[in-house]
C-alpha cells in the first residue's frame, strides 16, 4: 500500500467515521452538563471529572462492547470491557476504583463466556466489578461497563491542553500479538504479568502528578492518528507527524497498526523539555515511546512519510469528533 492509499484508508476507517454520530447525543444533553456546578470536564475527554473538594476529582467513564465481538468471542468481550475502561481512567492520570455493568443476554453460552472474561479482566487489572444491571431475557446480547476513578484536581491529563509548539508523543506497548480473530486488536496485556499491566496504569498517574504532559488520550477505536486528531480538535490546534517515527511492531502493516486498538497505548503532547522524562518514566514498563511530531497552529493533522505528505484530517472539513456544543 502506497502513502496516498494509506491516507485514504485511514480517513475512511470505520473506527473514525463512527465517532460522527456522537454529535446528536452531546447536543441534546448539553444543557445538563453542569447542573451541579461541580463538573470540570464533560464530553470530549476519556473520562468526565467532577470536583469533590480537597483537591480531588471523581472520574467517570463508560464503554460499550461491539456486538460482533460479543458473538464471536464472548470471553474476550468481557475481558476487553475491563481493559478499555481502565485505560480511560489511566489516560486522565487517575487511579481506577471500581466498575459496574449492564449485561443483556439471550444465550447462556455467551453469558458464561462474558462473565469469565470480566472476572479475569478484574483480576488482571486489580479493579473490582461491584454491581450493575442484568437483562436475563433480552432479545440480543450486549455489554456496557462504566468505571469510577479518582485523581488530583491539579494534575489531570485532559484532551484540551495541547499548545502550539508542544511535541507529539506516542507511547505503545509493541510487545504483543494481533488477536487471532480480530486483527485490529493488538493484545499486550493478556499474556503479561498482572503487576506489569497494573504498573502501566499507575505510571500514567505518576507522570500526571509530575505535570509532564500537556494533553493525552488512550489510543482507542479510531486508531493512533484518529485518537490524536480527537485530542487536537479538543485543544483547537493541529499537528505535523512523521509516520516512520511512530513506534510499531514490524510484523504488522502500517495500515493495520494505525487502525489497531492496542492493549496499552497513549498519545500525548508535552513541552520539549519534558519529553525525555516522559520517555524515561514509561520505557521501563514495556512501552516504546517516541516524539513523532509537533503541535501547530493550523487546525489539521498533516502526515509525512519521506518526501510525501498529506492532510489526514482538517477540522473544517473532516473532523473526527463533532461534539455539538
Amino acid at each position: 500500500m502506497n502513502f496516498n492509499e494509506l491516507v485514504k484508508s485511514l480517513q475512511e476507517f470505520i473506527g473514525v467515521s463512527r465517532k460522527n454520530s456522537i454529535e446528536k447525543v452531546t447536543k441534546a444533553l448539553s444543557e445538563t452538563y453542569n447542573i451541579s456546578g461541580d463538573v470540570l470536564l464533560d464530553f470530549g475527554d476519556d473520562a468526565s471529572a467532577i470536583d469533590i473538594g480537597n483537591g480531588q476529582v471523581v472520574l467517570l467513564a463508560a464503554d460499550g462492547i461491539w456486538g460482533q465481538l460479543m458473538s464471536v468471542n464472548p470471553y474476550w468481550a468481557g475481558y476487553c470491557s475491563v481493559l478499555v475502561n481502565v485505560n480511560d481512567i489511566a489516560a486522565m492520570g487517575g487511579r481506577p476504583i471500581a466498575m459496574v455493568n449492564t449485561l443483556s443476554i439471550n444465550d447462556d453460552e455467551i453469558y458464561d463466556g462474558v462473565l469469565q472474561g470480566i472476572v479475569d479482566g478484574c483480576r488482571k487489572f486489580n479493579v473490582p466489578m461491584v454491581g450493575g444491571h442484568l437483562h436475563p431475557d433480552a432479545e440480543f446480547n450486549s455489554l456496557d461497563v462504566a468505571i469510577a476513578g479518582i485523581a488530583k484536581k491539579d494534575s489531570l491529563i485532559t484532551s484540551a491542553g495541547a499548545n502550539v509548539g508542544d511535541k507529539v508523543i506516542v507511547a505503545i506497548d509493541t510487545d504483543g500479538r494481533q488477536h487471532p480473530q480480530f486483527v485490529l486488536n493488538w493484545d499486550t496485556t493478556y499474556e503479561k504479568d498482572a503487576k506489569l499491566v497494573q504498573d502501566q496504569i499507575s505510571v500514567m498517574q505518576e507522570i500526571a502528578e509530575a505535570h509532564l504532559p500537556t494533553a493525552g488520550k488512550d489510543i482507542s477505536n479510531p486508531g493512533t492518528l484518529g485518537t490524536l486528531e480527537m485530542l487536537l480538535e479538543a485543544s483547537g490546534v493541529g499537528a505535523f507527524v512523521e509516520l516512520e517515527r511512530i513506534p510499531r511492531n514490524p510484523d504488522v502493516s502500517w495500515e493495520e497498526w494505525l487502525m489497531a486498538y492496542p492493549g496499552a497505548a497513549f498519545v500525548m503532547t508535552a513541552k520539549e523539555e519534558n519529553c525525555q522524562e516522559i520517555i524515561d518514566r514509561l520505557s521501563p514498563y514495556s512501552f516504546e515511546v517516541a516524539v513523532v511530531g509537533d503541535v501547530i497552529e493550523d487546525k489539521m493533522l498533516v502526515l509525512k512519510s519521506g518526501d510525501e505528505e498529506a492532510v489526514l484530517f482538517d477540522q473544517r472539513k473532516n473532523p473526527v469528533l463533532v461534539l455539538g456544543n
